[in-house]
Protein backbone atom coordinates (compact mmCIF):
# COMPACT_ATOMS: atom_id res chain seq x y z
CA UNK A 1 0.00 0.00 0.00
CA UNK A 2 0.90 3.59 -0.75
CA UNK A 3 0.49 6.51 1.29
CA UNK A 4 0.13 9.75 -0.60
CA UNK A 5 -0.08 13.16 0.98
CA UNK A 6 -2.59 15.72 -0.94
CA UNK A 7 -2.54 19.18 -0.28
CA UNK A 8 -3.63 22.56 -1.36
CA UNK A 9 -3.46 26.63 -0.67
CA UNK A 10 -4.63 28.32 -3.74
CA UNK A 11 -8.03 28.46 -5.40
CA UNK A 12 -11.10 25.94 -4.66
CA UNK A 13 -8.61 23.90 -2.89
CA UNK A 14 -11.45 20.90 -2.11
CA UNK A 15 -12.40 20.66 -5.65
CA UNK A 16 -8.74 20.47 -6.60
CA UNK A 17 -8.13 17.79 -3.94
CA UNK A 18 -11.02 15.37 -4.59
CA UNK A 19 -10.62 15.85 -8.66
CA UNK A 20 -6.84 14.72 -7.62
CA UNK A 21 -8.36 12.03 -5.83
CA UNK A 22 -10.48 11.02 -8.58
CA UNK A 23 -7.40 10.91 -10.53
CA UNK A 24 -5.48 8.52 -8.53
CA UNK A 25 -9.02 6.09 -8.18
CA UNK A 26 -9.22 5.85 -12.01
CA UNK A 27 -5.28 5.91 -12.77
CA UNK A 28 -4.26 2.65 -14.07
CA UNK A 29 -2.34 0.39 -11.89
CA UNK A 30 -3.94 1.40 -8.51
CA UNK A 31 -6.90 0.91 -6.77
CA UNK A 32 -8.06 3.75 -4.13
CA UNK A 33 -8.04 2.35 -0.47
CA UNK A 34 -9.16 5.42 1.50
CA UNK A 35 -9.35 9.09 1.39
CA UNK A 36 -9.03 10.86 5.01
CA UNK A 37 -11.17 13.72 5.84
CA UNK A 38 -9.51 17.19 4.97
CA UNK A 39 -7.86 19.00 7.54
CA UNK A 40 -7.05 22.43 7.86
CA UNK A 41 -3.53 23.99 8.46
CA UNK A 42 -1.56 26.66 8.63
CA UNK A 43 1.44 26.50 6.40
CA UNK A 44 4.61 25.42 7.52
CA UNK A 45 8.05 26.01 6.95
CA UNK A 46 6.89 29.59 4.55
CA UNK A 47 5.09 32.34 4.98
CA UNK A 48 2.08 33.08 3.57
CA UNK A 49 -1.40 34.39 4.28
CA UNK A 50 -3.04 30.75 2.73
CA UNK A 51 -4.33 28.33 4.74
CA UNK A 52 -4.02 24.53 3.61
CA UNK A 53 -6.63 22.25 3.08
CA UNK A 54 -4.90 18.62 3.47
CA UNK A 55 -6.01 14.73 2.95
CA UNK A 56 -4.04 11.62 2.64
CA UNK A 57 -5.30 8.89 0.11
CA UNK A 58 -4.24 5.46 0.31
CA UNK A 59 -3.73 3.45 -2.63
CA UNK A 60 -2.34 -0.43 -3.93
CA UNK A 61 -0.26 0.51 -6.84
CA UNK A 62 0.86 -1.86 -9.04
CA UNK A 63 3.35 0.67 -10.34
CA UNK A 64 6.66 1.51 -9.38
CA UNK A 65 7.96 4.02 -6.76
CA UNK A 66 8.99 5.90 -9.14
CA UNK A 67 6.50 5.72 -11.86
CA UNK A 68 3.96 6.54 -9.06
CA UNK A 69 5.77 9.25 -8.25
CA UNK A 70 5.80 10.59 -12.05
CA UNK A 71 1.63 10.36 -11.62
CA UNK A 72 1.67 12.14 -8.51
CA UNK A 73 3.79 15.38 -10.99
CA UNK A 74 1.54 15.14 -14.31
CA UNK A 75 -1.57 15.24 -11.96
CA UNK A 76 -0.15 18.09 -10.67
CA UNK A 77 0.64 19.86 -13.51
CA UNK A 78 -2.82 18.92 -14.71
CA UNK A 79 -3.87 21.02 -11.85
CA UNK A 80 -1.57 24.36 -12.66
CA UNK A 81 0.97 23.70 -10.44
CA UNK A 82 4.03 25.24 -11.53
CA UNK A 83 7.32 24.26 -10.03
CA UNK A 84 9.91 27.26 -10.08
CA UNK A 85 13.27 26.15 -9.83
CA UNK A 86 14.94 29.48 -9.01
CA UNK A 87 11.92 30.33 -6.23
CA UNK A 88 14.04 30.13 -2.23
CA UNK A 89 11.51 27.59 -0.06
CA UNK A 90 8.13 26.58 -0.54
CA UNK A 91 5.56 28.12 -2.42
CA UNK A 92 1.68 28.68 -2.08
CA UNK A 93 0.37 26.10 -4.71
CA UNK A 94 -2.62 25.00 -6.09
CA UNK A 95 -1.98 21.28 -5.64
CA UNK A 96 0.72 19.42 -3.89
CA UNK A 97 1.11 15.86 -4.18
CA UNK A 98 3.74 13.76 -1.69
CA UNK A 99 4.31 10.14 -2.15
CA UNK A 100 4.73 9.69 1.56
CA UNK A 101 5.50 5.83 1.77
CA UNK A 102 5.33 2.91 -0.31
CA UNK A 103 4.63 -0.25 1.84
CA UNK A 104 7.71 -0.72 3.74
CA UNK A 105 10.05 0.66 0.80
CA UNK A 106 13.05 2.73 1.77
CA UNK A 107 14.52 4.63 -0.57
CA UNK A 108 17.42 7.52 -0.87
CA UNK A 109 17.11 8.64 -4.73
CA UNK A 110 17.77 12.21 -5.88
CA UNK A 111 14.20 12.99 -6.50
CA UNK A 112 12.38 10.51 -4.04
CA UNK A 113 13.32 9.38 -0.59
CA UNK A 114 10.75 7.32 1.07
CA UNK A 115 9.28 7.56 3.13
CA UNK A 116 9.15 11.05 2.94
CA UNK A 117 11.39 12.76 5.40
CA UNK A 118 9.81 14.97 6.93
CA UNK A 119 6.52 12.50 7.74
CA UNK A 120 7.23 11.80 10.86
CA UNK A 121 7.59 15.69 11.61
CA UNK A 122 4.42 16.81 9.90
CA UNK A 123 0.72 16.66 12.08
CA UNK A 124 -0.95 17.58 8.77
CA UNK A 125 0.43 14.90 7.08
CA UNK A 126 -0.06 12.31 10.29
CA UNK A 127 -3.82 13.95 11.60
CA UNK A 128 -5.05 12.38 8.04
CA UNK A 129 -2.84 9.60 7.77
CA UNK A 130 -3.78 8.41 11.74
CA UNK A 131 -7.64 8.84 10.92
CA UNK A 132 -7.64 6.20 7.97
CA UNK A 133 -5.04 3.97 9.26
CA UNK A 134 -3.94 4.50 12.78
CA UNK A 135 -1.61 1.39 13.37
CA UNK A 136 0.84 2.30 10.14
CA UNK A 137 4.16 2.17 11.52
CA UNK A 138 7.16 3.90 10.21
CA UNK A 139 9.44 1.70 8.57
CA UNK A 140 12.45 3.42 9.87
CA UNK A 141 11.08 5.19 12.99
CA UNK A 142 8.97 1.97 13.89
CA UNK A 143 6.32 4.05 15.73
CA UNK A 144 2.58 3.90 14.50
CA UNK A 145 1.00 6.69 12.99
CA UNK A 146 -1.53 7.44 16.08
CA UNK A 147 1.78 7.52 18.61
CA UNK A 148 3.38 9.98 15.94
CA UNK A 149 0.46 11.89 15.86
CA UNK A 150 0.11 11.93 19.67
CA UNK A 151 3.34 13.46 19.95
CA UNK A 152 2.85 15.97 17.65
CA UNK A 153 -0.16 17.17 19.22
CA UNK A 154 1.04 17.28 22.86
CA UNK A 155 4.17 19.46 21.75
CA UNK A 156 1.42 21.66 20.23
CA UNK A 157 3.92 23.73 18.23
CA UNK A 158 1.68 22.69 14.86
CA UNK A 159 -2.41 23.25 14.66
CA UNK A 160 -4.55 21.64 12.66
CA UNK A 161 -8.18 21.60 12.63
CA UNK A 162 -10.37 18.94 11.40
CA UNK A 163 -12.85 19.33 8.68
CA UNK A 164 -15.22 17.54 6.44
CA UNK A 165 -15.79 17.43 2.43
CA UNK A 166 -18.82 19.67 1.84
CA UNK A 167 -20.73 16.67 0.19
CA UNK A 168 -20.72 13.50 -0.31
CA UNK A 169 -17.30 11.59 -0.98
CA UNK A 170 -16.52 7.79 -1.48
CA UNK A 171 -13.14 7.76 0.88
CA UNK A 172 -13.78 4.32 1.86
CA UNK A 173 -12.47 4.57 5.20
CA UNK A 174 -11.44 1.53 6.87
CA UNK A 175 -11.63 3.01 10.38
CA UNK A 176 -11.47 6.36 12.20
CA UNK A 177 -9.23 7.65 14.73
CA UNK A 178 -10.27 10.04 17.27
CA UNK A 179 -7.57 12.53 18.16
CA UNK A 180 -8.01 14.74 21.19
CA UNK A 181 -7.63 18.13 20.82
CA UNK A 182 -8.10 18.83 17.36
CA UNK A 183 -11.30 19.90 16.09
CA UNK A 184 -13.65 19.54 13.21
CA UNK A 185 -15.50 22.27 10.87
CA UNK A 186 -16.56 22.06 7.30
CA UNK A 187 -14.67 23.34 4.74
CA UNK A 188 -17.02 25.34 2.89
Amino acid sequence: MAGIGLGANLGKREARLLAAWQELATAPGLRPVALSSPWLTAPLGMVSKREFLNAVALVESALSPQDLLHLLLAIEARHGRRRDPQAQGWQDRPLDLDLLFYGDCHLEETHLHLPHPRLHERLFVLAPLAEILPDWRHPLIRESAASLCARLVRQESQSVRKSRWSHAVATQHPRRLSVMGISEEPTG
